[in-house]
């Protein structure tokens, strides 16, 4: 009983005692932290050696964080480097730090930025590494990513070593390399480390890694190539037999007596030439009595005499001694221009083989990459040009309109987008309804105004340029004369990449295949359907075609619909990458009538035939005279106008009655 009241008179003594000590001390309270995680004690246990920071000593604790296996590892390793470590003196351990308003700092765990405790200024050091540690951590830190579980982590390593290349690098790339199991970023690897050691090896290593470039045309292959092949220009009188020799300049052939000599007198192997100033001046300084060195200056006023007095003046001793062109020569003669490399005979040999391999890779690709180009813009010229060729070839109608039915498939596009968002739903919709339209226009135009006018093609020439024009004025009036966008869907952006040299564009390739499925489309129309037997009997012989039922004049207004619906078809695939514009037609009806006449009128082989030369003139016109587009157009003119005059029934020419029709 007495030790129960004992109790209760201290218990509030006790109690009163422990508030006093909570609030007598709250920064203890405060600073209570959890025990080191295991990136902290990694840190701890190599405190004293990156406290002292020497690059010397420092490789044990990075190579210690390096092969913790702890995922927090680079993060510290990039702090570290970054100068953002500090450490406490009490107890040694690292922490990120903010500083407080009240003058203290904030304690952050070294990893997850955690607030952990806060400190005094004189409690914490920061960690300063020079810039030889922030190096080796780099290096290790260029491990890490290129180790990372994670291949856009490895992939986004290998783009900053392409930016920031470095030697150190390499070790790391090696390692990287063996484990690597995505096979296009083992390749990507293996390609950077190809580049490293061109750059930072020597010996052997480098002259296979040289050698292993061969196969690659992409511009840092050669850009690494080049600066092995870069060269010094000298002057030696005596030529060693350990220089590596570029070339030799002969003066007066590679180099000119004068280019030579003042490149002797610029490194010192050869006096100064006196300018004729510096004579003048000279003799002015020496006029006595109206004469230098006796000769009057009165008969100072030609260059013979004005060197005569001057080499007086010479031999007195009064001027300096200047050098005639003979002199110069001689000196030049004396020595040896030569362009040096830069590195050994080995290197440069290497060097030497492995550019001359990839110059002809990038030719031959190139010729590649000018035949696709080549093949789409046949494509685009077959396009444009089919509907032409029936209209044309069968009905023998000169139609200038042609181009503007082409405008109207491409406008037909825009509209259709304008209504429906999705572009590949457009797209879908918009080709099956340019036909449409279309066809129905060019029905019109042959209702109204072809079908008065059949033989008689200069009236028909006429008439349909005056539908031309008012067909693009009118599309004026509704759109405006600036460009509508026809965009492609997302699936058409961008390029098939071969390679660095060798690419073409997702919308060619589309158009290429449209192409052939309109030519195998209308092969099968022509050949196997009643239309197309109608079509064929018409064009042969059309009185034989009328005597035998076949009523001409329904046969002539679908085939002209036909034709202007291919037109429409045309422009949609046009307008994709084209700028769809009033006058959008008028930049391919020349080069479909060209098409059409060269491939042989009335023949659809005939027009794939015609837009493939067509194709291929202008880009070879092209890829010779690149600067001047307008050039190009008349050469190709020109030469077709020849052509025609060799073979005027075209490549693929009509034979039996359709030729004598």
């Amino acid at each position: 009983m007495n030790f129960l009241k004992s109790s209760l008179i201290l218990a509030p003594a006790l109690l009163a005692f422990v508030v006093f000590l909570v609030s007598a001390f709250p920064h203890s309270r405060a600073n209570a932290q959890p025990a080191p995680t295991p990136i902290e004690e990694v840190l701890l246990q190599h405190t004293d050696i990156i406290e002292k920071s020497s690059r010397r000593t420092i490789q044990p604790a990075i190579d210690a964080l390096q092969s913790s296996g702890l995922p927090e590892a680079a993060v510290v390793m990039e702090r570290w480097r970054d100068k953002e470590l500090w450490r406490r003196e009490a107890d040694g351990r690292f922490f990120l730090t903010e500083p407080k308003d009240d003058g203290t700092f904030e304690l952050r765990h070294v990893a997850s930025g955690e607030p952990i405790g806060s400190a005094e200024k004189s409690e914490i050091d920061d960690i300063k590494p020079n810039a030889g540690i922030r190096k080796l951590i780099a290096a290790a830190l260029v491990e890490f990513q290129l180790l990372n579980p994670d291949p856009a982590v490895r992939l986004a390593s290998l783009e900053a070593i392409a930016r920031d290349p470095k030697p150190d690098q390499l070790p790391a790339l090696r390692k990287a390399i063996e484990g690597e199991e995505v096979p296009e970023l083992k390749a990507t690897m293996e390609r950077r480390e190809r580049l490293l050691s061109v750059r930072f090896e020597e010996g052997e290593p480098r002259i296979a890694a040289i050698r292993s470039l061969a196969g690659d045309l992409s511009i840092e292959a050669r850009a690494a190539l080049n600066p092995l092949l870069s060269t010094e220009r000298v002057a030696l009188e005596a030529i060693p037999d350990d220089l590596n020799i570029a070339r030799e300049l002969i003066p007066g052939d590679d180099i000119s007596v004068d280019e030579a000599y003042a490149f002797l007198n610029a490194n010192d192997l050869a006096p100064d030439v006196l300018g004729r100033s510096v004579r003048d001046e000279t003799l002015i300084a020496h006029i006595e009595d109206g004469a230098v060195a006796g000769v009057p200056v009165a008969s100072l006023n030609t260059e013979e005499a004005r060197n005569v007095a001057y080499g007086k003046l010479v031999e007195s001793g009064l001027a300096e001694p200047t050098l005639t062109e003979a002199d110069r020569a001689e000196r030049v003669a004396t020595f040896s221009f030569l362009d040096v490399y830069d590195e050994p005979p080995e290197v440069t040999e290497a060097a030497l083989a492995t550019v001359a391999a990839i110059n002809s890779s990038v030719a031959t690709n190139e010729a590649l990459d000018l035949t696709l180009d080549a093949l789409s813009l046949a494509s685009i010229y077959f396009l444009a040009a089919i509907g032409l060729a029936i209209t044309f070839g069968v009905m023998g109608v000169i139609n200038m309109a042609h181009g503007e039915f082409i405008m109207m498939g491409a406008y037909t596009g825009y509209v259709v987008q304008l209504f429906v968002p999705d572009y590949t739903l457009s797209l879908v919709l918009a080709l099956p309804l340019a036909f449409m339209v279309t066809f129905a226009a060019g029905v019109l135009l042959e209702r109204l105004v072809i079908r008065w006018l059949y033989h008689r093609p200069l009236e028909t020439l006429l008439a349909t340029f005056g539908v031309s024009i008012a067909l693009q004025q009118l599309a004026k009036n509704i759109f405006g004369t600036q460009a509508r966008p026809l965009t492609a869907p997302e699936w058409l952006d961008g390029a098939l990449v071969i390679n660095d040299v060798l690419a073409i564009s997702t919308i060619r390739i589309a158009i290429f295949v449209l192409g052939v499925i309109f030519f195998v489309a209308l092969l099968f129309t022509l050949n196997r359907t009643r239309l197309g037997l109608e079509v064929r009997a018409v064009r042969q012989n059309p009185q034989m075609a009328a005597a035998m039922g076949i009523n001409r004049e329904r046969v002539n207004m679908l085939t002209f619909g036909l034709g202007s619906g291919i037109a429409g078809i045309a422009g949609v695939a046009i307008g994709l990458f084209a700028k769809v514009t009033s006058d959008l037609g008028s930049s391919y009806i020349v080069q479909s009538f060209m098409t059409v006449v060269v491939g042989g009128v009335g023949n659809i082989w005939g027009t794939l035939a015609g837009a493939t030369l067509v194709g291929f003139l202008q880009k070879g016109i092209e890829w010779l005279n690149p600067s001047n587009t307008l050039a190009a157009q008349t050469y190709m003119i020109l030469f077709i106008i020849i052509f025609i005059q060799f073979r005027p029934r075209g490549i693929v020419a009509l034979r039996g009655r359709a030729a004598e029709a």
